[in-house]
């Protein structure tokens, strides 16, 4: 970066005032300081783009290292499935076959899912009237002018 001082500030300062002149130098100052924004916004504008496409790369590389994972676990499972299947096979196989060595049950069979009765989870849940007047429930909306009517505090002397 260049190294300007306070000197070398001064002295940039005193060939603009004479070469410009003292009417023209706040503009061209103004617009020097415009276009150095400007400059400095484009940096900026560039380096966050270069880091975006940085942290796009490692997202990348990331997301392909977690996609092997994967792979490997679902290679993994399966095998680990077949090798299961292969074992209940033979324990089925062996336990379809009477010996008298043993004797195998059987759980008896499940009755058939029926349908509960329609709306039942509306009837259970609903609470009633009674018990909400009791709590304070609202049960009727009012609105604001109407609630206001209603609280209303009463005059003492009419």
């Amino acid at each position: 970066m260049i190294d300007l001082g306070i000197s070398k500030l001064v002295m940039i300062g005193a060939v603009a005032l004479i070469v410009i002149g003292p009417e023209k130098l706040p503009r061209v100052a103004r617009t020097v300081g415009t276009l150095l924004g400007k400059a400095q916004r484009y940096v900026s504008d560039v380096k966050a783009e270069v880091s975006r496409s940085m942290e796009l790369d490692e997202l990348k590389k990331m997301k392909e290292t977690v996609e092997s994972a994967a792979k490997d676990v679902s290679a993994s499972v399966q095998s680990s499935a077949s090798d299961f299947e292969k074992t209940w096979a033979e324990a089925t196989s062996t336990a379809s076959e009477p010996t008298s060595d043993y004797q195998i049950t059987l759980p008896e069979a499940v009755p058939e899912y029926q349908h509960p009765r329609k709306n039942w989870r509306l009837k259970q849940g609903a609470t009633p009237n009674w018990f909400k007047a009791r709590a304070g429930v609202r049960t009727k909306a009012l609105s604001g002018a109407a609630r206001v009517a209603r609280f209303r505090p009463t005059q003492f002397n009419r």
